[in-house]
């Protein structure tokens, strides 16, 4: 059931109603119930995948909090007969303990997820087919990735006494299943979504509003630009499209993957916003960044937290880093304290690359981030003396060139999303320097793509939308400013926005849209 198919938008219409029609005490079951659903109508086959992970989930932190529970009952009991350094073992004994149950719930967890991910290689795809490992024909279900990094930073945090222990096992079965965000995230802390998960809601017609507005803007820039646009990303990828076409495939693919990812997830959030559920924001208009470290604090933010509270800081802390740190101090006194931050940065790089996919071609996207990075680190100070000597950061167009040169930098990194096969990646980038055919911009060669003129026309209106929006939200929230505005004036602009997705969305067959972009992930 994918989020711009009728069948889906039919779902959530009776969802909405039945919410808030019953009592409010009904209204987590009901939504456990609809995840439930909504899970099932991909597949029987995925439920014990889902299941798998709640009730390990579920068993490892009831375990982790009975022993914290014990503890602190004994060290009550204890308090005045133990000196600091006997209360100080016994505390470690306990988290000892329970970093094994930790550990083994990960290794358990993330293994399935390996596992499901290894069948998308051609090698492992070929052996299945082949009736070798036909015991894994199932593929990779619906929205592991998103449902395994957030059950999983649960158990973190559970370990870290940082998120109250969830004892009810079917509100931790919503937790893990909650569907809007099941295809593409947000990926939520677990104190961060259940407050208003599992709170009862009463009808909020501005609530309601704001949520059905925002799901509608992400349906324009999904069904409108992203998907529209598709059509050219597949025909620019052939092997004769090379130079600057290689750059225009680049600024198409950026259009393409915005519009599909952000409005996947304007759907998820006001779906979410509708029924009263906070989710947090996972961009933050990332286009408008001036560097890629500022880049990845915008883009899917709730992966980057996840990344940074699981992989980058443990590893950067870790006892081996210190050493590691004082060793190189010795040697390099100021790179040597920036090692273990360089060290954690290619660990979680790798880490994300490999969660996009199990192919080479997104290692190398990971460690390109990386590298960009760890070299702008170390150029600070001489991106310090230059802006110094020249005041460009003074200039009013240098902001504009440092955004501009952000989105083509990462265009370029981006690209390699596209190109299982690394080598032709680099050659198309290669390419950028040896072939100067910029005739293809004004010969035809682009109106031969799949693109009509009225195609570039609705393309262009929806990306110049798109930056006027964004510019606007820049200085506040843009629903806040509209509800302030005569009613007639608000809902004429929402009834157009609804016209143009319905008349100029691009609509697959059976009037079913293809599929969100990170539904693979």
């Amino acid at each position: 059931m994918q989020f711009t198919s009728f069948s889906f938008l039919l779902f959530a219409a009776v969802l909405l109603t039945v919410y808030y029609i019953i009592p409010g005490k009904w209204q987590w079951p009901l939504l456990l119930i609809a995840s439930c659903f909504f899970y099932i109508s991909a597949g029987t086959e995925y439920l014990v995948f889902i299941a798998l992970t709640t009730l390990s989930t579920y068993a490892t932190t009831i375990l982790m909090d009975n022993r914290l529970k014990q503890r602190d009952v004994y060290m009550a009991a204890h308090k005045a007969e133990m000196s600091r350094e006997e209360k100080k073992a016994y505390k470690a004994k306990i988290k000892s303990g329970n970093k094994v149950w930790m550990v083994a719930c990960l290794v358990l967890n993330f293994g399935i997820l390996a596992l499901c991910k290894a069948c998308l290689i051609d090698p492992v795809r070929t052996a299945v087919s082949g009736g070798t490992l036909s015991f894994l024909t199932v593929g990779l279900p619906l929205g592991i990735s998103f449902y395994m990094f957030q059950s999983m930073g649960y158990v973190v945090d559970v370990y870290r006494e940082t998120a109250k222990t969830e004892r009810n096992p079917f509100k931790l079965a919503l937790f893990v299943s909650f569907f809007p965000q099941l295809i593409q995230g947000p990926i939520s802390k677990f104190n961060q979504l259940t407050p208003t998960l599992y709170a009862p809601h009463k009808f909020d017609g501005k609530a309601v509003s704001f949520g059905l507005q925002r799901m509608l803007w992400g349906y324009f820039k999904k069904l409108v630009v992203a998907d529209r646009i598709a059509v050219a990303i597949g025909s620019l990828k052939g092997e004769e499209y090379t130079g600057i076409a290689f750059l225009v495939l680049t600024v198409f693919y950026a259009i393409q993957i915005y519009g599909d990812f952000t409005g996947g997830i304007d759907v998820t959030i006001g779906l979410a916003e509708a029924m009263g559920i906070k989710l947090p924001e996972n961009f933050i208009r990332p286009y408008f960044s001036k560097n890629i470290a500022e880049y990845w604090r915008r883009w899917h933010i709730s992966l980057g937290v996840w990344m940074k509270d699981c992989i980058f800081y443990p590893i950067s802390v870790s006892e081996p880093m210190r050493k590691l740190s004082k060793a190189s101090r010795a040697k390099f006194p100021n790179f040597g304290k920036r090692v273990p931050v360089y060290v954690a940065s290619v660990a979680t790089w790798f880490c994300t690359g490999i969660w996009h996919g199990f192919s080479a071609n997104f290692i190398v996207w990971g460690m390109l981030n990386c590298f960009v990075i760890v070299v702008s680190e170390e150029l600070m100070p001489v991106y310090a003396k230059f802006h110094d000597r020249f005041h460009l950061k003074e200039k009013k167009w240098y902001g504009g060139f440092e955004i501009l040169r952000m989105f083509m930098l990462m265009n370029l990194i981006r690209a390699c999303d596209l190109f299982p096969n690394v080598g032709d990646y680099f050659r198309r980038l290669g390419s950028i320097v040896t072939t100067f055919n910029f005739h293809i911009l004004w010969d035809g060669t682009l109106m031969n793509i799949g693109l009509t003129a009225l195609d570039y026309a609705i393309i262009f209106g929806g990306c110049l939308t798109w930056f006027v929006m964004d510019l606007l939200q820049e200085k506040g929230p843009i629903r806040e400013r509209l509800y302030a505005k005569p009613a007639a004036l608000r809902y004429s602009l929402i009834f157009i926005l609804l016209v143009v997705v319905l008349l100029m969305g691009s609509y697959g067959i059976g009037y079913d849209a293809s599929n969100f972009i990170y539904n693979q992930f």
